[in-house]
């Protein structure tokens, strides 16, 4: 169901249907942070399932460019994109077998484990001792805002060449200032107080054309109650009480491999 569709029913409904629904609010939708996935947005490419008619995880409507939600197949238009508040960002460190020895996921490496100091590099790849892959992932947990006030959280992830945008993006939410009421004083703001816009935008090299994330900044939350939402979200997150699905990791296809490793965002 389309939030459009979604809005009109909810603006039908008798007064006194909505104050029941009220009155119950949460009562059954209580889940543990393990038995619920955090999606991840992301961009869709010529090569994505999303895209194939055929394919189980087909979604009516979409085009190359949009992005859309990992678990609920919610569909923003490209140029449109999504507006959100970043709540905290990690660095993953992803370990996959070769493509050409049959591809997968084989879990995460901790930062400070001493073998990423030991890679080698094969053209584009990071070859680890033991001859997978390294994918360095930058995973940023966001709220992502709806028109209608509503919010959902969400996993937006660059990797490989989308590194240098969550770069630039990092340096702009660590340069931006703001002054102080009270005192004067320039001071930054929290993660979870700004607001950001997300796009997507075309680029191609002699491999070919994708989609890639352009990130603008908005401006400040200007309700109370939502920042601290973001914030909550912010301590879960990094209490490790809400983690990203790690099955959105795993390439199920041989396209969705190359996807995964050429074009990752």
């Amino acid at each position: 169901m389309s939030n459009a569709v979604a809005t009109k029913q909810n603006a039908e409904l008798s007064t006194d249907l909505m104050d029941d629904i009220l009155e119950f609010a949460g009562e059954g939708a209580a889940f543990g942070a393990d038995e619920m996935q955090i999606p991840f947005v992301r961009a869709l490419q010529a090569l994505s399932p999303q895209l194939g008619k055929k394919k189980p995880e087909y979604i009516e409507g979409a085009e190359q460019g949009d992005m859309f939600n990992t678990v609920t197949g919610e569909v923003w238009k490209g140029d449109d994109g999504v507006t959100i508040i970043p709540c905290y960002q990690t660095t993953k460190y992803l370990e996959f077998t070769p493509r050409d020895q049959g591809g997968g996921f084989r879990g995460e490496i901790s930062p400070t484990d001493p073998i990423l100091q030991r890679t080698s590099r094969q053209g584009s790849k990071e070859i680890l001792p033991t001859g997978n892959e390294l994918v360095k992932s930058d995973q940023h947990y966001c709220l992502v805002l709806g028109g209608d006030g509503a919010y959902q959280p969400a996993v937006i992830d660059m990797k490989s060449t989308q590194l240098k945008v969550s770069r630039r993006w990092k340096t702009q939410i660590a340069m931006q200032k703001i002054k102080h009421p009270k005192t004067g004083a320039m001071v930054v703001p929290p993660l979870f107080a700004t607001v950001w816009k997300i796009t997507t935008v075309e680029e191609s090299n002699d491999q070919g054309t994708w989609f890639t994330p352009s990130v603008e900044k908005v401006g400040l939350v200007e309700s109370r109650d939502l920042m601290l939402e973001a914030k909550a979200f912010r301590d879960s997150v990094a209490a490790g009480e809400v983690k990203a699905a790690l099955e959105e990791h795993v390439p199920t296809s041989s396209s969705e491999k190359k996807l995964y490793e050429d074009i990752p965002f």
